[in-house]
């Protein structure tokens, strides 16, 4: 059970405009805590209505209650009193007030903190933006986020460097495939380069997310995984996203090269469309050949028996 057992005690905040900023964010939390709280019937968090029920939602105490954090912590959150939370707390809350993952990651900015939890801090990928992946075949195309995360991806995609389709899903992450796995590995003609690279560019990325936990579980599990991944690491190497022609060793077709373009789907270096277009006629009959056999594929997956 979360518990809040330190005394409660408001912090003091010189003067200044960030004063004024950190005042504005507690009011927007507690207003959204107010509305989350009042529009959460009894029913849907397995506590009964009773008859004497006159406020809309759910009341303090429950919350409290349900969050295991004391009522009068719980109060002074929802006055915009100038107190300290912790991630645990801020968790506990989500589950209770049946966030979603925009509330949720809306909630973790109001309150100045970083979530926990891996990926929930991962944008959203929207219906729109599935279909334009699959228009844009044959190119292969992906969405993906700073951490390399691949949140989606069209079917050609998820053949050009091995079957991405039986790849677990905690798995489907550049930097893991690029270093722990076989297939990945030998479909990248540069590979000693490319892993350089990955890694160069993952440490410039890193440093706008030191403190966040899923980033140092990734970086946990790399220099864990991969003796090339901590010799890369050991180099200090920074690089910045860019552009470049890529060749790739393609199990089905044969030699790909193909141009690596990045599609910013937000903030530099937030989430973002990777595309692949050929760079020449060869390729581009190899990726025509290579959507045939996905459709193939993905045809006798769904084939009953």
């Amino acid at each position: 059970m979360v518990q809040e057992r330190a005394p409660i005690r408001e912090s003091r905040e010189p003067d200044g405009p960030g004063t004024r900023a950190s005042e504005i964010r507690r009011h927007e939390l507690a207003a959204f805590l107010r509305h989350r709280r009042e529009h959460i019937t009894p029913e849907q968090v397995g506590l009964p209505r009773g008859r004497r029920r006159r406020t809309p939602g759910l009341r303090r105490e429950e919350v409290a209650q349900l969050s295991a954090v004391g009522v009068t912590w719980y109060t002074w959150l929802e006055q915009a009193r100038n107190i300290q939370v912790s991630v645990q707390v801020l968790d506990a809350l989500a589950r209770t007030l049946l966030l979603d993952a925009s509330e949720r990651a809306h909630l973790f900015n109001l309150a100045g903190a970083v979530d926990p939890a891996p990926g929930t801090n991962c944008a959203a990928v929207t219906d729109a933006q599935r279909i334009l992946l699959e228009q844009l075949e044959p190119l292969p195309a992906c969405i993906s986020n700073s951490r390399y995360d691949i949140l989606a991806y069209n079917r050609t995609y998820g053949l050009l460097l091995c079957d991405l389709d039986a790849v677990a899903p905690a798995d489907r992450n550049c930097m893991v495939l690029c270093y722990t796995n076989p297939d990945w590995q030998s479909a990248i003609v540069r590979l000693e380069e490319t892993m350089r690279l990955m890694a160069a560019k993952f440490r410039a990325n890193m440093a706008e997310h030191l403190g966040e936990p899923a980033w140092k579980m990734l970086l946990k599990r790399l220099m864990t995984e991969s003796a090339e991944f901590r010799e890369a690491w050991e180099r200090h190497e920074v690089v910045g996203a860019r552009s470049k022609r890529k060749q790739f060793r393609n199990s089905h077709v044969g030699l790909l090269t193909l141009d690596h373009t990045d599609l910013w789907l937000g903030p530099h270096n937030g989430p973002r469309m990777v595309t692949y277009a050929p760079a020449d006629e060869e390729s581009r009959r190899g990726l025509e050949k290579l959507r045939a056999i996905a459709l193939e594929k993905e045809s006798v997956a769904a084939w009953p028996g």
